[in-house]
């Protein structure tokens, strides 16, 4: 059985805490490698002190990666299926900031197509250690509903 709910297990306004995860220099290198992006801003320590960052900081994007990783480690769903992000970039994420994650969910429904799966929207909010907001915004994703309230949905 996969870890998590089920669509039909999940309540509007429910709320939840992901794990933690503490960025490091390794993040950075492996995530500007999948990317692609070797800005200066992200691996030049020189450069980057002349900006008004005054240090390196992390992609924007391996942020909201991030967030996606400690979503699936929170076992808050089952495996889901991403239908899209809505998202903003607030603060910078600096090395050594430990980061987590609140979850709530603010709307869900059931799509006629696929009476099967249920449609949840997600508010998420990316917090660092010091409980700032580094990024947030809105996740939309599919999950499996429960298969006997999938068959009495079905019958009906």
């Amino acid at each position: 059985m996969l870890p998590g709910k089920y669509y039909d297990e999940i309540t509007p306004g429910e709320e939840r805490l992901t794990p933690r995860v503490t960025v490091t220099e390794g993040h950075i290198l492996a995530y500007a490698g999948v990317a692609g992006d070797f800005s200066p801003l992200h691996l030049d320590e020189e450069y980057a002190r002349t900006t008004e960052f005054g240090q390196r900081i992390a992609h924007g994007l391996m942020g909201l990666s991030l967030v996606d990783g400690l979503k699936v480690q929170s076992a808050f769903f089952q495996d889901g299926i991403a239908l899209g992000w809505n998202w903003k970039f607030k603060r910078p994420i600096r090395i050594g900031d430990t980061l987590q994650a609140r979850l709530r969910i603010t709307d869900m429904r059931v799509p006629r197509s696929r009476p099967h799966m249920g449609i949840v929207h997600v508010e998420v909010t990316l917090l660092n250690q010091r409980g700032e907001v580094v990024q947030e915004g809105e996740h939309q994703l599919m999950v499996p509903r429960r298969p006997a309230d999938v068959a009495q949905t079905v019958r009906a």
